[in-house]
């Protein structure tokens, strides 16, 4: 015990971190931790919280409850907190196998929602009339229906998606992240801020009730 008072553990929680649902919850799930070797291996296999199915499968883990849950089982141990304040906990169930039927008319409503997308913008700039102007300025006739030219301009299109998001199915150019993935990133940054603020919220409700009963 005076060797746990007298040492010192660093810890850093992730941002997010998934577990498989009805597992307790262990600081080396959540966090990195920094102590001498014997007392840094008790600490990773220390139990947080054992979750609850009333818990749902998003669990915040304040520092404060990390704190708690340290001194508890190592009296007069200091810790020394980096970086984030809290860590969302996503409790993940066994994934199902993904029905084909549902993959092909998602597929497809993208498919044809992405092309009538861009044929309506299209008919918005006069596009048809465009393209035969281009043909005629550079032929020097006029063609109704440049064929040769909207197919190549067809090509273009989808060669241009390629190299705008960075992707061929799951080959990527280069590491850059493309505009959809730094999209999803924010998406997912403000989902995880808007989860931890509802829990807190409720943390708080609970601890009013708790006070006023």
């Amino acid at each position: 015990m005076e060797k746990d008072a007298a040492s010192a553990v660093y810890l850093r929680l992730r941002k997010q971190a998934g577990l498989p649902a009805g597992v307790p919850i262990r600081l080396g799930d959540v966090a990195s931790v920094l102590a001498d070797s014997g007392l840094e291996r008790r600490l990773l296999e220390l139990v947080l919280i054992r979750p609850e199915q009333r818990d749902g499968n998003l669990i915040v883990i304040d520092m404060m409850q990390v704190i708690s849950v340290i001194r508890e089982r190592f009296p007069g141990l200091r810790v020394e907190f980096i970086g984030e304040p809290q860590v969302l906990v996503e409790m993940v169930k066994k994934e199902k196998k993904p029905s084909l039927i549902l993959f092909c008319f998602v597929w497809l409503l993208l498919f044809f929602g992405a092309a009538l997308t861009i044929m309506n913008f299209h008919a918005d700039v006069s596009m048809p009339e465009v393209q035969v102007r281009i043909v005629e300025m550079l032929t020097g006739k006029r063609d109704e229906h440049p064929y040769l030219f909207q197919g190549a301009y067809s090509v273009g299109i989808g060669l241009g998606m390629i190299v705008f998001f960075n992707h061929l199915f799951k080959k990527k150019w280069n590491e850059e992240p493309t505009p959809l993935e730094v999209e999803m990133f924010l998406y997912q940054e403000n989902l995880n801020q808007y989860v931890i603020a509802e829990e807190y919220q409720k943390m708080h409700q609970t601890g009013t009730l708790k006070g006023k009963s």
